[in-house]
């Protein structure tokens, strides 16, 4: 069982920065993508930013160079800086991890959620 825990959500104003952290406990035989996702009211969950196993990004369109993500694999820890938040941005959003067991089967993790306001 993997259990990932979120941080670093809250309220800023239109060009400030967050920086979004979420940690996974658990034995992990692989980790084939972690990363962000993040839905806002009324609208589908969709990606924000996934990083792989072999340390590659990839960031939805909106992103816009405005996000970095990065990991520290020892610490099973993925990073989220967001700067030049625009209200746009405005959602809840999730940690999001595939593993895949000692048997080869792939699994879904998702943590609670941490809301992200951006507002003036």
């Amino acid at each position: 069982q993997v259990h990932l825990v979120e941080s670093g959500g809250g309220l800023v104003q239109p060009g400030g920065s967050l920086r979004l952290s979420c940690a996974a406990s658990g034995e992990f035989f692989r980790i084939n993508y972690m990363g962000w996702y993040r839905q806002a009211p009324g609208k589908e969950r969709e990606l924000v930013a996934l990083l792989t196993g072999d340390g590659s990004t990839n960031y939805a369109d909106f992103v816009k160079g405005r996000f970095t993500i990065s990991g520290d694999n020892a610490k099973n820890t993925v990073v989220l800086q967001m700067n030049s938040l625009e209200p746009e941005d405005t959602a809840v959003y999730y940690c999001y991890l595939e593993s895949i067991s000692s048997t080869w089967v792939h699994f879904d993790y998702w943590g609670q959620g941490t809301q992200v306001t951006v507002s003036s």
